[in-house]
């Protein structure tokens, strides 16, 4: 049933899913328009909100460029491109590499989900070039897992309200994860999304004659090239010795953060041990930037994509319009239903603010006193809001980009698959929220 019901979501996204540039384009018009018609904004006034706010996410496009970078050169280091071969030959045929790259994005995306987007689609790749599946599904498969992020260790909304002095401490004070990432109703869901969505991308894997494969030639050289040294210049390029010098003292900063000082993972910290393991993996500097070179060739939609997505998020928030949206949908909850209302609101502001901790400060103003005045926990309104969050990324390419980029292929290859995944983790989260 889901093959059947995979094959007509697939070829409609294929038709009319444009581009993640284009659809970052329509976005802004909507947006706009609708600040204008709701909020009775002024054309003028709209303008500048989405001006003003237009390169509010440079740090964090540059983090994320870094995420695909650094990933990359880290995967394709000799040691590691050896040990995802190793890891990929567990797969014994279509199906098994479906399910294995989708347990590896899955655990990923929960210990870190800039961890969970660069692996997964590594693997992914290094799968095609050992099994022949539908490259468009193993791809998707590997982005699927990211929707378990926010319910991880890494989630930003639950690692917010444990933090002592948030903006919203005195209203409710600070929840511990306990209350959050290691409730059992998260943990209940969580463990239920481990089991569906591999289950799930499984069962939608295409028959032989409807299948896309791909050439494992198109997907990178393996072969170790011998560098022959003619300059002195090239003897630094090619120095062991040189790069230890550096990396080993990055990893060894790494050790004083999370042993000596207790530092957790955040995106930095990642993009830190990404990029120093990958200078001691490949030995040489050259051998560095020539992944180098190949990585960077696909961060193009990041760094065009994110600042009209920060314009989009200004509009949203100063015109009023997504505390708008979310008024509308929990006015008519109830003490039972307020978690999923907030869940569902969440998953629709999330297409227009696809940023977490930007999500929360834009809505935390209206779940808290809905949930005060209804009696309602307001660590579950806070994971309802969370998971919506994270939700709606199957529909939403923006953080597929990373994916994409590595991976090769372009939004609507990989987006009628997790079409079928969006309703289908709905449900599960739905009933999580409401009855777990």
């Amino acid at each position: 049933m889901l093959k059947a019901l995979s094959r007509p979501a697939v070829k409609l996204v294929e038709r009319y899913l444009p581009d993640p540039y284009i659809f970052v384009l329509l976005l802004t018009i909507i947006a706009a328009a609708a600040a204008i018609a709701v909020e009775r904004q002024t054309p003028l006034a709209v303008m500048r909100m989405w001006g003003d706010g237009f390169w509010n996410l440079l740090t964090f496009s540059m983090q994320m460029l870094l995420v695909l970078v650094t990933g990359f050169m880290l995967a394709s280091s000799p040691p590691v491109k050896k040990l995802l071969q190793r890891l990929a030959a567990l797969a014994k045929g279509p199906g098994g590499a479906i399910l294995l790259v989708t347990y590896v994005s899955l655990a990923a995306s929960w210990i870190n989900w800039g961890f969970g987007l660069v692996v997964g689609a590594l693997f992914a790749k290094e799968l095609a070039r050992l099994v022949r599946v539908d490259y468009r599904l193993l791809v998707a498969s590997a982005y699927s897992g990211f929707v378990v992020w926010h319910g991880g260790l890494a989630g930003s909304i639950p690692l917010t309200i444990a933090t002592d002095g948030h903006f919203s401490a005195d209203q409710i004070g600070v929840i511990g994860t306990g209350s959050t990432i290691f409730a059992f109703f998260n943990l209940a869901i969580v463990a239920c999304l481990f089991i569906s969505i591999p289950l799930v991308n499984r069962l939608m894997l295409p028959d032989d004659k409807e299948s896309v494969y791909v050439d494992p030639k198109l997907l990178g050289d393996d072969e170790e090239t011998r560098v022959r040294i003619t300059r002195p210049a090239e003897r630094l390029e090619n120095s062991v010795t040189l790069a230890w010098l550096v990396g080993i003292p990055g990893l060894l900063f790494l050790l004083d953060h999370f042993l000596l000082r207790g530092g957790g993972l955040n995106l930095n910290i990642v993009n830190f041990l990404f990029l120093f393991l990958a200078i001691v993996l490949h030995r040489t500097p050259r051998s560095l930037l020539e992944s180098l070179n190949e990585a960077i060739k696909g961060g193009a939609g990041i760094v065009i994509q994110f600042p009209f997505y920060a314009g989009i998020m200004a509009i949203m928030v100063q015109s009023g319009l997504a505390a708008t949206m979310s008024e509308a949908l929990v006015s008519f909850a109830t003490e039972t239903s307020l978690p999923f209302w907030s869940f569902l609101s969440a998953g629709i502001v999330n297409l227009f603010v696809p940023s977490g901790g930007g999500q929360w400060a834009v809505q935390a103003p209206v779940m808290l006193p809905a949930a005060e005045a209804l009696g309602v926990d307001v660590s579950r309104v806070a994971m309802s809001v969370a998971w919506g969050d994270a939700w709606t990324n199957l529909l939403q390419p923006f953080w597929a980009l990373p994916v994409l980029a590595i991976a090769g292929l372009k939004a609507k290859d990989i987006m009628g698959f997790c079409l079928i995944q969006l309703f289908i983790t709905g449900a599960i989260i739905s009933v999580g929220l409401t009855w777990f």
